[in-house]
């Protein structure tokens, strides 16, 4: 069985934001708040089912899926296109392709101890954030 990444994480660090955002397209007020933003994530597994809900103090959001089924997904509170999304394992990590609008688009999760990786692509951007896992 895969890693399990039930629980709630913590903001840590967040690393090459502003940019990435801007190959989404962001605009400047939303990147603004975006930045300084340090959101929880708490993530549901059921086997292969997942549901994450992404908190702020700006914006809740959710996102549920199977792996390896492919979904229209609304990227809401980033940039608001529609994607067709598909998440699978590689090992331990989860691994997230959005096809649409933009290129090289999606993004990968992996736990190290207690800490929950996410790197975050578009356009040969790459955002590095880390949360850590709640008492």
């Amino acid at each position: 069985m895969p890693a399990d990444y039930s629980g709630t994480w913590d903001f840590v660090s967040n690393e090459n934001f502003e940019p990435y955002m801007l190959a989404l397209d962001i605009d400047f007020a939303t990147r603004k708040i975006a930045s300084r933003l340090k959101p929880q994530k708490v993530i549901e597994q059921d086997g292969n089912s997942f549901t994450f809900k992404t908190l702020t103090s700006f914006k809740n959001l959710t996102v549920s899926f199977k792996i390896g089924e492919e979904f229209e997904e609304v990227t809401k509170g980033m940039d608001n296109r529609k994607c067709q999304t598909v998440v699978n394992w590689d090992n331990d990590k989860l691994v997230c392709v959005q096809k649409g609008e933009k290129k090289n688009r999606g993004w990968t999760h992996w736990i190290e101890g207690d800490l929950l990786h996410l790197e975050l692509h578009c356009e040969g951007q790459v955002c590095k954030q880390v949360f850590k896992k709640s008492a």
